[in-house]
């Protein structure tokens, strides 16, 4: 039995003063309120949230200097990065998801294939490669392999450069059950969904076969994420993506529809009625405008939010959050509490991970931030989570993320990873040939 004392914990979406939580094989167990102060004490306890989409192999490129992934880039790192590369960047972004505030990773797990596009002897290679990754820096891993097929909805075939993401139907059932039995070995928390790509990249006909694959697990997909795709899915399936995708998937409360970006207003209130989680990536869609959606209308009818890092090579929780504040600001103060709230919620559905809240039942994805932070102190806990949010990933932002756990795995403490030297000697070994690419 693990035991923490709060100060201040976010339960039921309000502040609740000296809390005592009681976890046990990865869960909240037990909660007790007005505590005399005990062992093990924290100051303001809230749910960590979950990095809803996430690119493992891009965080290489943060190398050569840039923030947001550049296709040239890209398509160089993906023609030399090997498994042994994979690993050791997977480990080092979750190690940085960890110590800026997540407590859990959704891999949106593109990279299957050798550099020609061969399957590796063991098809699922690459996924193994990303749960070992979890296995060493113990974030909660749901690992969602994508099915990628055409290189745009007219049924081309992909290009040079994306051989590697590539499988056919066959392929891809092999890996989802490779992924399967590398994440049974890993952590009773870790998660296996799947991914059709796009209605660009993935023929109507696999969706069904695809997405039945997830079993109980989550089901990603991109959906109007680029004015292009709009044209291209309304000429090919002759509806925009966001109303053939009403009438033919069964969109509910697994689904997460990541970007959203070019949904109009009927779509965003009929597909937030479905129950689904969108995506966010605010940081690396900034350069395109920003996120797009009508977040606001999005939740009113009853979708969920998720934040992810997506093309963002450094993956920052508070930079995320931060461009999605004004949505939350019609409610007066406590946006960055309302926000942090929604996000936790709507990742963990997202994650397949339950609740996203403190409660007795959850996983024990929990965010402590240390309030004798020359920004944090003395401040309101309304105030101070706010602050966090605001911070938008800067140095100071990092500094205020005390502690960590997830699902009870006690992985950031004192703002740091308890295996970060292990860690970053593992990518040490590996960066120099990639930073060649570069």
């Amino acid at each position: 039995m693990q035991t923490i004392w709060a100060e201040h914990a976010l339960i039921g979406g309000v502040w609740e003063r000296d809390v005592y939580l009681y976890i046990a094989g990865g869960h909240i167990r037990r909660i007790v309120t007005d505590c005399d102060p005990a062992d093990n004490r924290v100051a303001l306890l809230v749910p960590a949230p979950a990095n809803v989409h996430h690119h493992a192999a891009l965080r290489a490129l943060a190398e050569g200097g840039g923030a947001v992934a550049r296709p040239e880039a890209q398509r160089r790192l993906l023609d030399r990065m090997t498994p042994d590369d994979l690993e050791a960047v997977a480990a080092l972004a979750q190690m940085e998801m960890l110590e800026t505030g997540y407590g859990a990773c959704v891999e949106f797990h593109r990279l299957h294939n050798a550099p020609d596009g061969t399957p590796y002897s063991r098809p699922a290679e690459m996924a193994e490669r990303v749960v070992a990754a979890a296995g060493a820096t113990g974030i909660g891993l749901a690992l969602v392999p994508v099915h990628t097929r055409y290189g745009g909805a007219d049924g081309r075939a992909p290009g040079p450069h994306e051989a590697r993401f590539a499988t056919n139907r066959e392929q891809f059932a092999r890996l989802v059950e490779g992924a399967r039995a590398a994440c049974a070995d890993l952590a009773r928390d870790a998660v296996v969904g799947v991914s059709p790509h796009s209605l660009r990249e993935v023929p109507a006909d696999h969706l069904g076969e695809v997405t039945a694959q997830a079993g109980g697990g989550p089901v990603h997909m991109h959906l109007a994420a680029s004015a292009e795709e709009v044209e291209e899915v309304r000429a090919a399936l002759g509806a925009r993506p966001g109303d053939w995708a009403l009438e033919n998937l069964p969109l509910d409360g697994r689904w997460c529809l990541i970007h959203c970006a070019h949904l109009d207003r009927d779509e965003t209130r009929a597909l937030g009625a479905t129950g689904a989680v969108t995506g966010l990536c605010p940081v690396a869609r900034a350069g395109e405008g920003g996120h797009s959606l009508d977040l606001a209308g999005w939740l009113r009818a009853g979708g969920g939010l998720g934040v992810g890092s997506g093309g963002n090579l450094r993956p920052l929780l508070p930079a995320e959050l931060a461009p999605l504040l004004p949505a939350f600001a019609a409610g007066g103060d406590g946006a960055g509490r309302r926000l942090l709230a929604a996000a936790a919620r709507g990742g963990a559905r997202a994650a397949g991970r339950g609740a996203g809240r403190i409660e007795p039942g959850a996983w024990a994805d929990l965010l402590a931030l240390d309030t004798t932070h020359p920004d944090l102190a003395g401040l309101s806990p309304d105030a101070g989570l706010d602050r966090f949010v605001r911070s938008a990933g800067t140095a100071a932002g990092r500094g205020m993320v005390r502690h960590v756990w997830a699902a009870g795995r006690h992985l950031v403490r004192d703002g740091r990873h308890v295996w970060r030297e292990r860690i970053l000697s593992r990518y040490e070994a590996a960066a120099s040939g990639l930073r060649a690419a570069l």
